[in-house]
């Protein structure tokens, strides 16, 4: 027979297994959440997109005034030449005609 000791680690252990289990369902859950939160906001994308293509195609909106948008916000050369816009041009801000000055310029890279 067992001693009450013995059924209590028994069943803290059972505990501590359900209580792993609960947490990788979660983990799971939270990223199945994600993955769809995901899909749809490239759905929206995608169907935002296509409108303002029909627009265009129908004359109803400026091709010019499409162009204009995607140069403005496209920095990718690869994705600027899906719309046949010329590669970016990146001066260091520091090179720009701003007057002389003391401080040294540095970047700031944001992950």
């Amino acid at each position: 027979m067992t001693t009450v000791d013995e059924r209590i680690a028994k069943l803290e252990e059972k505990l501590k297994q359900a209580k792993a289990q609960k947490a990788r369902i979660e983990a799971r859950k939270r990223t199945a959440e994600r993955k769809r939160a995901r899909q749809q906001d490239t759905r929206r994308k995608i169907l935002v997109g296509a409108a303002i293509l029909a627009k265009v195609e129908r004359g109803d909106w400026p091709r010019e005034k499409l162009l204009a948008m995607m140069d403005t916000v496209l920095t990718r050369p690869d994705d600027r030449a899906l719309f046949d816009l010329p590669a970016p041009i990146e001066e260091p801000a520091f090179l720009e005609d701003e007057g002389p000055s003391d401080e040294l310029p540095y970047r700031i890279t944001l992950r």
